[in-house]
């Protein structure tokens, strides 16, 4: 019987081809949608989920507490706190970590003399040979416990294939390595450390948060100096690339050690530190997009559950096309359903019939997906910079997925049509008398036309007002000038005030540099600023906020364009003399004027840095528009500078660029060069925001072309229904365009519904999302007209291609079938 059900279901699907054609590829398109959506959140679900003891990995959180200023927490920990925690609590393991920055490494051959250059923006790990018993990222040669002695380093096997071409030859030898570290809001360079390989590292898992490509004894250097470095006995002393992680031990919960920690950490606290301390499950790291991470790869489970709503979305929009195209071949089935029925077939076997056809044709559309899946996944992997690849063998998890969607789909799709086939009267079956029994479910087919066209047009609309965030983004002014402007890192201690000087003289010898500056980091940054509290000197009490710190010498402002309102431009000097500040820090202080905060003397760090404030700049955007203004100060101070801004001229870029490298070759051989525009630089800042927008255009486009195949489908049911209607009207002299409008108008109406439904509901959502920015658009009406039009202009393009063919009829034929 069983058999029987296949085979007259092929036989029926190969008769009505074009039929099956079209549905399969609707249905198609849809799971791969979901599949690809599957492959998304399963990557991100599954960060660091293969350590053996995640269940009992947490990171440290120093919760910022400040009076009238929300709480905030960041994984910067006092430098002491890991020793401390060793001592007080020996069962628990903690590992340090700090994660460097651009750092520059130097390959050496035996006699110690550098052969190459290399330089690593980020994956440079001090760490203790503890931390490999939390997280498993297994040796390929060499011992953990080499970790324990200073100036040795694991490298990964790329990296080593990278610097040394054969991982096995890395062991043994040498590199060198050249870099800077952070205490606090300070910069302090560190002579150059020769590190000896020891370990080398499997490849190191896209789906973790710890990308490493060096690992570097813990002790090592700064890491070790207790007088200079991470090793200062000072609560007060942190750093933002500074934080620690702990293994819980089995027996102790995450509440009771977070209790202990914070009675703990209450009584080494400095006097006025109102901070506090708390621990975060490793399988919470990924998702808090607050924090942040290592890899900088995170995503909010809010972002994951509107995925899934999205594929689910589509899904039901392929399962509404399936249903208004099958009961739209109801008239071409009738014969056979009353031809079965009067040859003994019961209601039952019926369904049970058209179930089957429906099997096959999702089991042929899952086969579709996958293919189409395979060919898109990389192009998805590469826009959102994943690691995704597609390999059913080795997934379980991904062949239950399949075939969960599968009997879903088929029992989506296939229940309604095979229930309203079924169910046709014999008698009126082979009379081809199926308007009554047919028409009972239009208002439901018209309910699901409107169903599918509101979530296309809420795409669309979607898709609109992320662009145009975007854009406003990229148009916004920022109070300073972004164009024309490269930006070139250099060695910190190569430059001295004599240093740049003499790079300064060479560079403006170059045809087409119009001027340069050097400083700390340009006036906008979305993650490497440096935070520090102020305090007006002779002021009892410091701040309750922080200010942005900067260093810059005096062509700064001229280079960058930045407007003073009050007092003048920091003077040319080495070290700290002067202030500038910005209009934010002088509100926040209480002053009322720009002029008012002139010749106070300011303190920042701790008291560290004291000067008097000589001018006032009118506020600019030092971060992403996702942030409001903060208060900042510029100073000069040239071992601070870490990087060159030089404004080009707009002719013949190329040309100076090319320049400007043998220049930089000349003056740094050993350093790797490296530029990158201004422009470019704060149009990442968006990223994620654009890849967002991205998928939004995906998912919209495929929306709109799976809505359109439903109005195909009920296009196709009313040309059947109105034969006679469409027969009649013809003879009493109407015209193609008559028959056309007849057809569309409805189509129109039930559009126009779901545009009125889709239009506050998408409002309402795109607005919660745009209150994550502080600058953001209005959301304008033309938005939603211009996404309501889109989809109305494209149904009507689908909706005339049935109405032509039905008003091309011959009314005679027509009218014989009525």
């Amino acid at each position: 019987m069983i058999k029987n059900y296949f085979k007259i279901a092929f036989r029926n699907l190969i008769r009505n081809r074009n039929y099956a054609v079209i549905n399969i590829v609707g249905l198609a398109v849809g799971i791969a949608v979901c599949m690809v959506i599957f492959f998304i959140i399963q990557f991100h679900n599954s960060f660091d989920s293969f350590h053996a003891k995640k269940e009992g990995v947490y990171r440290l959180l120093t919760e910022h507490q400040a009076e009238g200023v929300s709480a905030s927490a960041s994984t910067s920990i006092p430098f002491p706190m890991p020793r401390s925690l060793k001592s007080a609590f020996p069962e628990v393991q903690v590992a340090p970590i700090y994660a460097s920055r651009n750092d520059q490494l130097q390959v050496l051959d035996a006699s110690g003399r550098p052969v190459k250059n290399f330089k690593e923006q980020t994956g440079v790990f001090y760490t203790d040979p503890s931390f490999f018993k939390m997280f498993d990222f297994p040796l390929l040669a060499g011992s953990y416990a080499s970790l324990n002695d200073p100036n040795n380093v694991f490298l990964t096997k790329e990296i080593a294939e990278k610097y040394f071409g054969d991982w096995k030859s890395a062991l043994g030898r040498n590199i060198r390595l050249t870099g800077y570290y952070r205490i606090g809001s300070a910069l302090f360079q560190f002579p150059p450390i020769v590190l000896n390989i020891t370990g080398i590292l499997q490849t190191i898992p896209a789906n973790t948060d710890f990308q490493l490509k060096l690992v570097i004894a813990w002790g090592t250097d700064f890491t070790g100096d207790n007088i200079y470095g991470l090793q200062q006995p000072e609560w007060g002393h942190s750093s933002p690339e500074f934080g620690s992680y702990v293994l819980l031990p089995p027996g102790m919960t995450a509440d009771r050690f977070d209790r202990q920690l914070k009675t703990h950490t209450a009584k080494l606290q400095s006097a006025g530190n109102s901070d506090t301390y708390t621990i975060q499950s490793l399988s919470e790291v990924h998702y808090d997009t607050e924090i942040g991470n290592y890899s900088s790869k995170t995503i909010s489970r809010d972002l994951i559950r509107v995925l899934w709503l999205i594929a689910a979305f589509i899904i039901l929009i392929a399962c509404v096309n399936f249903i208004n195209l099958a009961t739209a071949q109801a008239a071409t089935r009738a014969k056979e359903v009353g031809v079965r029925k009067v040859l003994g077939s019961n209601q039952y076997q019926l369904q049970i019939q058209f179930i089957v056809e429906t099997f096959l044709i999702v089991s042929g559309a899952v086969l579709l997906a996958v293919l189409l899946t395979i060919f898109v996944l990389p192009s998805v992997a590469s826009l959102l910079e994943l690691s995704l690849s597609f390999n059913a063998l080795i997934k379980p998890d991904l062949i239950a997925f399949l075939i969960g969607l599968t009997l879903l789909v088929t029992a989506l799709a296939g229940f309604y049509p095979a229930v309203v086939l079924s169910r046709f009267n014999p008698v009126n079956a082979l009379k081809s008398k199926l308007n009554e029994a047919t028409g009972k479910g239009i208002s439901l087919r018209r309910g699901l036309v409107v169903f599918q066209f509101i979530i296309a047009q809420g795409l669309i609309i979607g898709t609109l007002i992320i662009a145009k965030q975007i854009n406003f983004f990229m148009d916004q002014p920022l109070g300073f000038d972004k164009e024309a402007i490269v930006n070139v890192p250099f060695r910190p201690d190569s430059t001295g005030t004599r240093g740049t000087d003499y790079l300064r003289q060479q560079l403006m010898k170059v045809n087409g540099v119009q001027s340069l500056s050097f400083s700390s980091n340009t006036p906008a940054e979305d993650d490497n600023e440096m935070w520090s509290k102020v305090q007006l000197v002779n002021d009892s009490k410091e701040s309750d906020f922080q200010v942005i710190t900067k260093f810059a010498d005096e062509g700064y402002v001229d280079t960058y364009k930045l407007q003073l309102v009050a007092g003048k431009n920091l003077q040319p000097s080495g070290h700290t003399s002067e202030f500038l500040v910005n209009e934010s820090l002088v509100k926040s202080l209480g002053f009322k004027r720009p002029e008012d905060i002139l010749n106070k003397e300011l303190s920042i760090m701790g008291g560290l840095i004291k000067l008097p404030v000589v001018g006032v700049l009118k506020d600019f955007n030092d971060r992403s528009l996702r942030h409001g203004l903060a208060p900042l100060v510029i100073t000069t101070n040239s071992t601070m500078y870490r990087q060159t801004a030089i404004k080009l001229s707009t002719t013949n870029i190329n040309a100076t660029l090319g320049a400007i490298q043998k220049v930089w070759e000349q003056s740094f051989p050993d350093y790797v060069y490296e530029y990158k525009f201004l422009d470019e630089k704060i149009e990442s800042f968006y990223k994620q925001e654009d890849q967002l927008a991205q998928l939004y255009k995906i998912f919209a486009s495929i929306a709109i072309f799976l809505s359109c195949l439903g109005l195909y489908g009920l296009a196709s049911f009313m040309a059947v229904q109105r034969i006679q209607e469409v027969g009649i009207r013809k003879v009493l002299g109407a015209s193609a365009g008559n028959i056309v409008l007849l057809f569309s108008k409805e189509f129109i109406v039930l559009i126009a519904v779901a545009f009125l439904i889709a239009s506050p509901l998408t409002w309402y959502f795109m607005n919660n999302w745009l209150q994550d920015y502080v600058y953001r658009i209005n959301i304008s009406w033309w938005l939603f007209a211009a996404g309501g039009l889109a989809a109305m202009i494209v149904a009507l393009a689908t909706i005339s291609f049935q109405a032509v063919k039905a008003a091309g009829a011959n009314p005679v034929k027509s009218l014989k079938v009525g």
